[in-house]
């Protein structure tokens, strides 16, 4: 049984808001003296980027209406298999630049949808 497309949104808005939720507060300097902080927030855009992952799978329509998707994507692939090399300052600025937006465009298409 293939899920509703609206639940792989959910579960973006859900990662995206407790990565909000981990940095509130949080300086870049507390994120990288923070092991379990990194670790928690990885974790989360590696959800983020599943789920669109396979939103863009099972419904492509859906997902062209979320910007950057395929550097999302990326991004959770970086996370998952070149975790060797992950820049924190780079987490750090999408946490800073990209995130906020992300969860804006999902929380809109989820208002307009209807949740699952």
């Amino acid at each position: 049984m293939e899920r509703d497309s609206r639940a792989y949104l959910w579960d973006v808005r859900e990662a995206a808001e407790a990565i909000m939720e981990f940095t509130a507060n949080k300086s870049l300097q507390d994120y990288l003296d923070d092991r379990m902080l990194r670790s928690a927030v990885e974790r989360q855009f590696e959800i983020i980027g599943e789920a669109l992952n396979q939103l863009c799978k099972i419904d492509p329509k859906w997902a062209e209406r979320i910007p950057d998707v395929p550097q999302i994507i990326a991004f959770r692939n970086l996370l998952i298999h070149g975790y060797a090399s992950v820049n924190d300052l780079t987490v750090w600025r999408a946490i800073e630049a990209s995130l906020p937006t992300l969860y804006d465009r999902v929380t809109e298409i989820l208002d307009k949808a209807g949740t699952p």
